[in-house]
């Protein structure tokens, strides 16, 4: 009977610390919405680490029994998690209702891969769509201002990374705030009626045939064709009113262009994937972000790669990503695209970064953003 006395007078004083604790949560969380206000009209982000540190190191001081210190530590993280989840809702309502539509656009048209992975990525989102034949005039439209947003696919599980949007990004200095991993579907399409067999011609992106090379050596008779896009592909094949002309593309521009498909699922790997970037002119800055995609060049000298890589792995952050680009003018010099883990809020990512900078001969950071973890190797 004592035990049960003792244990509902210990729950007693818990209920009356909760309601001290709840009560002072709320009072945080009003001055949390304050602060969100300050920081949209100052145009402040809504992450500001060294603040959190402060805050974790005055609630530590704070306590009588430093044996809770990583307890009180893991405390405060969780209530500024909250507190900053609470800010960025705040911000983006009184964006939705004060901004207008968003400019976005991608690579291909309507049905296509590109406009999938735009139409994922802003789910949700109050966008008006733009599309264009090639990558170099999404990222002029980016550079110009005519868009906010750009999606371009930069890599893919089966034939690698697209050199020429890297290429672009560096020449145009546009900066990477997102990504979005899409998985791709090949499929041979043609019009109603059409027959494997009478096919005599196929369009396609080069990717699309690349990624498909192995079903196109059972059919030597199709010469492959490459086009614009895997969408302007099917239009095309739907323009042409032939019974022997077929595309390579997705199921959704065959549902689009009402066009039958004749064979599904002809890409070798049966993962294949392809990476999709979000562009925009400046660069932008989460909480929540986790890549890294930086530009270097090292020094022309025996040793500087290998040193340069050395940094990253003596700092403990994990390399994803690196495609070397031959440096115009300078035969045998690469600029080197690297993706990494990490947010730039870390003294430790901040530390390599300023190492970097300082030994490379070219240092460019491309952007700190959500890694898109669903689809990502």
């Amino acid at each position: 009977m004592t035990e049960q006395l003792d244990l509902e007078a210990i729950r007693r004083e818990i209920d009356e610390a909760d309601d001290i604790l709840i009560q002072a949560f709320e009072r945080r969380l009003r001055a949390v919405l304050k602060v969100a206000a300050y920081k949209k009209a100052n145009h402040l982000p809504v992450r500001d680490r060294a603040r959190e540190l402060k805050v974790i190191a005055k609630a530590i001081g704070r306590l009588q029994d430093k044996k809770y210190s990583k307890a009180a530590e893991d405390l405060m993280e969780s209530i500024m998690a909250i507190a900053r989840g609470l800010e960025e809702d705040e911000l983006q309502n009184a964006e939705d209702k004060h901004t207008p539509a968003i400019e976005v656009g991608c690579f291909g048209v309507e049905g296509s891969y590109s406009h999938k992975a735009m139409e994922e990525y802003f789910a949700g989102k109050n966008i008006n769509r733009h599309y264009y034949g090639v990558f170099e005039d999404v990222v002029k439209a980016v550079k110009n201002g005519e868009i906010r947003y750009g999606v371009l696919p930069v890599e893919n599980s089966s034939t690698g990374g697209i050199t020429e949007v890297y290429d672009l990004l560096r020449h145009y200095g546009c900066y990477i705030t997102g990504e979005k991993c899409v998985k791709i579907e090949h499929n041979l399409m043609a019009l109603p009626g059409a027959t494997l067999g009478g096919i005599t011609e196929v369009y396609s992106h080069p990717q699309g045939f690349a990624q498909c090379k192995e079903f196109f050596a059972d059919y030597p008779q199709m010469k492959q064709v490459p086009y614009y896009s895997t969408s302007k592909s099917a239009e095309a094949v739907k323009e042409s009113g032939s019974l022997h002309l077929a595309a390579v593309a997705g199921k959704q521009a065959a549902e689009l262009y009402g066009l039958q498909i004749l064979a599904a699922n002809i890409n070798y790997n049966g993962n294949n994937t392809t990476r999709f970037i979000v562009i925009a002119n400046r660069p932008e800055q989460s909480a929540d972000a986790d890549k890294i995609t930086l530009v270097i060049a090292v020094k022309h000298e025996p040793g500087s790669l290998y040193r340069v890589l050395g940094y990253f792995y003596h700092s403990g952050l994990n390399l994803t990503n690196l495609e070397s680009r031959p440096i115009e003018g300078k035969s045998w010099e690469y600029f080197f695209h690297i993706d990494l883990r990490g947010n730039l809020a870390d003294a430790n990512v901040q530390e390599t970064m300023q190492v970097l900078s300082d030994n490379c001969a070219y240092f460019k950071l491309l952007g700190n953003y959500r890694s898109d973890m669903g689809q990502e190797r």
